[in-house]
């Protein structure tokens, strides 16, 4: 990507000039009215889970994350949890019988999920709960096939952020997304042999590139023959009201497929997102 200078190498993007160059040529003419709505008001959706307090949540990543079917799972693990919003959905949704595993490997984040989790949520849900601090890259060389459902929402570019701090806008580069990807491909290498057989990954990001979305699962299709896409033939819907009575939907979020995916995004008429997710079964 980029132009090529007299020594027929690609033009280097940085900072602002080549963040704008970079997201120009992945989205094209939508660009302008999709960066334009990344500084747009979010909008949020409230969880009433039970707990002394509310909870506020894009609507798109409660849809992402109710799209993972919790029927009959035991064993649940949120690898990338706090600050905890994604958890609380889980929580609230899996059986009376199962227990989640909610992981941070920042200690201070991981200080906030407990808060959250605390006070969001009644202490019969909260004492199926257990919340650590580590780095889930690792999980894999200590166990694995452990879990029926597994939350990857991987750490990413979150180009809304970027966008609204000058100091990250003047230090990014296209390498700070190769990092993440590899960042992200540890991540969900580690989940995948985590998962048991049978079972479900939910993967996701609040990243733009397919560089950190689709290109992430495709390499998990080619280094695993047992992994399967889901929502092949037909776009994810929201589960029935009973399944989501804890929350108000101030709008529902329209997901747009991608090649392993689907994106929601901030520039169409429900102002949800960014973010992308794929729902991935281990065959057994």
């Amino acid at each position: 990507m980029g132009k090529k200078n007299s020594r027929n190498q690609p033009e280097k993007l940085r900072g602002a000039d080549g963040f704008e160059k970079y997201y120009s040529e992945l989205f094209g003419e939508r660009w302008p009215t999709l960066r334009e709505s990344l500084f747009g008001e979010t909008v949020y959706a409230e969880l009433s889970c039970g707990g002394a307090e509310k909870y506020f949540l894009d609507p798109a990543s409660v849809f992402a994350t109710s799209c993972i079917p919790l029927s009959g799972a035991e064993t649940i693990l949120d690898l990338c949890a706090a600050p905890g919003g994604k958890t609380l959905v889980l929580a609230s949704r899996m059986e009376k019988d199962a227990v989640l595993v909610s992981n941070e490997r920042s200690v201070q984040r991981k200080q906030r999920l407990v808060q959250v989790c605390d006070t969001c949520l009644p202490e019969q849900v909260r004492g199926r709960i257990k919340i650590s601090c580590s780095d889930g890259a690792k999980w894999c060389t200590t166990q694995t096939e452990v879990y029926d459902r597994i939350l990857l929402d991987a750490p990413c570019s979150s180009e809304r952020h970027v966008l609204s701090d000058e100091k990250y806008l003047a230090e990014w580069s296209p390498n700070r997304i190769k990092t993440l990807a590899m960042e992200q491909w540890a991540l969900l290498s580690s989940a995948w042999r985590l998962l048991k057989k049978g079972g479900y990954l939910l993967y996701s990001t609040c990243a733009l590139c397919p560089a950190e979305n689709d290109a992430v699962i495709a390499r998990l299709f080619k280094k695993f023959d047992d992994a399967e896409l889901c929502f092949r033939d037909s776009a994810p819907v929201l589960p029935d009201s009973e399944n989501l009575s804890f929350c108000t939907f101030p709008v529902v979020p329209v997901p747009e497929a991608t090649e392993f995916g689907f994106h929601i995004l901030p520039d169409q008429k429900e102002k949800c997102g960014p973010i992308w997710f794929s729902l991935v079964h281990k065959k057994d």
